[in-house]
Parts: structure tokens; C-alpha cells; sequence
């Protein structure tokens, strides 16, 4: 049953020694990426998923490593991959970055580590929901971290250069995380997200599966665009008595 759950975006200047001279820029994202990654922890999970987009779905094993190396940071972890582990996609390096950002593990016990699941980039709604499901069902008390950002058309400037569409779009996305309405995110649609280069559509909408079963209360920590990339970061909690 999933508990809690922390939503972040993956862009690789969230890593100050990737940002460089325009980390300062980034301070306000980390420090709410913190304080939503913070409250898993208060959650007291037995059981803790990461899910961010990627090429393909995969369920990674305990061997995978993290790795900034093609982004130009020598950053590796762990330091020493074993020698037949995978390497995580972005969302999930940076996912992994954030949780040893946090310090102490978010899950006590003898099975303390968390589990990554990447979700390919343009996987149907459904098996998005399905995924999230089959997450939430893993453990009695789950927490999910979620890493997805959103259009990548909000200026000139962007990535996707500008898309009139990217402004509303993204307001429906905060909007969704903010109220913690799955509902909302299940809605979202495939093919406009594609076109507005939106990376977390799909992990969101594993989030939106996983939660579809309980009542949450939700809190937009924060909510910025200054490279013309949706950046949000949101915290969801199971409302008591579930």
C-alpha cells in the first residue's frame, strides 16, 4: 500500500558539480527536492520504489549503479560497480543521487535498499497505472520517489523551443501534484505530452496507479521553468486512518 510519495525532476544541473557557476540558480529546487525526500523518511516505509522515465521498462537489480560519467561529472555509484551490474538511466541516477543527498537509509531493516523501475518514455497510460499497482502492492507500507520533468517547450530557449501549449499544460500538472488528484495524471495525454517533451508523463501517471487505491493529501513544494523545462517537486501523504 503506498503511504507516502516524493515527486522531483532529473535534470543533471540539480547536481551542483554538474551546475557549476549556475548552481546558486538550482538552490531553491535541491532544498525542496530535500524536504520532499525528507518525508518518505517520516513515513516509515518498509518498502521504498524509485520510478523514473527511460528508453524501456526495466526492473533493475540490486547490482545496477548509478553513474554521471556520460553527463562529464566523474560520479559513480557505488564507487566500484559490481562487474555485471547495469547502469541506471538519468532519472534514476539522479533519483539515487537525492537518497544519498538525504544521509540515513529511508528504510530500516535487513531489506534497506530501494528498488528502481524505469518506465519507457511512451508507454501507454495503462501499463503506467498497472506498473504503479503492481508497486503499491509490493509491501504494506510502500514509498515511492518519482522523478519526471515536465515540458520542455516554455521559451524560446527550450529544448523543445516554444510551445504555447507548454504553459497551460504544465499548470494542470502542478495543479495535479498539488492536490495529490491521480485522477488528473492518469488523464494526461500521451501524444500532446510527447510533442511538448514532457520526460515525466509516464512516471507520473505510475504515481497517479499507485495511488488510485487511497486518499492523499498532496503539497507543490515548488514549481520553476528557468531553462524553459517544467521543474516541479511535490510531496504526497496517505491521509490518516487508511
Amino acid at each position: 500500500m503506498l503511504i507516502s510519495a516524493a515527486v522531483c525532476p532529473h535534470p543533471p544541473l540539480l547536481v551542483p558539480a554538474m551546475a557549476g557557476g549556475a548552481a546558486p540558480e538550482l538552490q531553491g529546487l535541491r532544498a525542496a527536492c530535500d524536504e520532499a525526500v525528507g518525508r518518505l523518511a517520516a513515513a516509515r516505509p518498509d518498502a521504498l520504489a524509485v520510478v523514473g522515465g527511460a528508453p524501456g521498462t526495466v526492473a533493475y537489480g540490486s547490482d545496477a549503479y548509478a553513474t554521471l560519467r556520460p553527463y562529464g561529472l566523474p560520479w559513480t555509484s557505488p564507487e566500484v560497480p559490481d562487474g555485471g551490474g547495469e547502469p541506471l538511466p538519468l532519472s534514476l541516477t539522479i533519483g539515487r543521487w537525492l537518497l544519498e543527498r538525504a544521509g540515513a537509509p529511508l528504510v530500516r531493516g535487513a531489506d534497506a535498499g530501494a528498488r528502481y523501475r524505469s518506465v519507457a518514455f511512451d508507454a501507454p497510460p495503462e501499463e503506467c497505472l498497472a506498473l504503479g499497482r503492481e508497486i503499491a502492492g509490493s509491501a504494506g507500507r510502500v514509498a515511492l520517489l518519482v522523478l519526471g520533468d515536465g515540458s520542455a517547450c516554455r521559451s524560446e530557449k527550450a529544448p523543445g523551443y516554444l510551445d504555447e501549449r507548454a504553459g497551460p499544460y504544465d499548470d494542470s500538472v502542478a495543479r495535479a501534484l498539488g492536490r495529490a488528484d491521480a485522477a488528473a495524471l492518469a488523464a494526461l495525454d500521451a501524444g500532446t505530452s510527447r510533442e511538448l517533451r514532457a520526460a515525466g508523463r509516464a512516471a507520473w501517471q505510475v504515481l497517479a496507479g499507485a495511488a488510485a487505491a487511497g486518499r492523499f493529501t498532496g503539497e507543490l513544494l515548488a514549481d520553476e521553468a528557468p531553462y524553459g523545462v517544467g521543474y516541479f517537486v511535490a510531496s504526497w501523504t496517505a491521509d490518516p486512518g487508511r
